[in-house]
């Protein structure tokens, strides 16, 4: 299992290199040199407690918050998608919300295509006009990774997407990862935060972030059963 590793590499997706970052009003350092390589294609996950520095390294990925120390180099458009749904899915039905993600220079029909195959991918297949409001937990959480699809991304960024689902809710939308990342023709790259060990022993590699610093690669099933004990 590949560890990380503070020089560039051209199998990574993506390289971070000296992170560090001290959130406005507080002393402590959220990420303290943080280093990351991450390889592509495949589902790596990130386990850590509450303050460990996780939710901190995804935004910086995703060029949510300013680098204030340190080197991000990616290779593959991303996308971020959260923990709650609702704080991402901005318009009234599934449609408008695939719809913004979709580059507006395409003509029409090559926008309703996209649109119809984002919503194939994830299993919500024929509900383009349902309102969002009436889709469950589970079905709107994928219909934020059909919008990241529709978007062109390469590599999601999730940040505990199955924290607020029912378990049955959970298990679709880790397989559904799991689809993307392992199938034949353009696997994606996905970066999982996750406090849930049970999910490890579906990824291809997990790492343990602990004070603000990512640990080495290593087997997800392996990394749970140490953490368990």
């Amino acid at each position: 299992m590949p560890a990380p590793s503070t020089g560039p590499a051209t199998s990574a997706a993506l390289v971070a290199e000296d992170l560090s970052h001290t959130w406005p009003g507080t002393q402590a350092a959220a990420l303290r040199d943080c280093a990351l390589q991450l390889p592509l294609n495949g589902l790596w996950m990130l386990v850590g407690s509450n303050g460990s520095g996780k939710s901190t390294l995804l935004r910086l990925i995703a060029g949510l918050l300013p680098l204030q120390q340190g080197r991000i180099r990616c290779r593959l458009r991303c996308a971020l998608v959260f923990q709650n749904p609702d704080h991402q899915l901005l318009l009234p039905s599934c449609s408008s919300e695939l719809l913004l993600a979709i580059d507006t220079r395409l003509d029409r029909t090559s926008r309703e295509r996209r649109l119809e195959e984002a919503l194939e991918q994830v299993g919500l297949a024929g509900l383009a006009d349902r309102p969002i409001h009436a889709l469950s937990g589970g079905q709107k959480q994928r219909l934020a990774i059909a919008a990241a699809l529709a978007s062109e991304a390469e590599l999601l960024l999730l940040d505990e997407p199955t924290a607020l689902l029912d378990p049955d809710s959970q298990r679709e939308v880790l397989a559904l990862i799991r689809r993307l990342t392992s199938r034949a023709a353009q696997p994606l790259t996905a970066l999982w935060i996750t406090h849930r060990l049970e999910e490890l022993a579906s990824c291809d590699g997990a790492a343990l972030m602990r004070d603000g610093q990512v640990g080495p690669w290593q087997p997800g099933a392996e990394l749970a059963r140490r953490l368990a004990r």
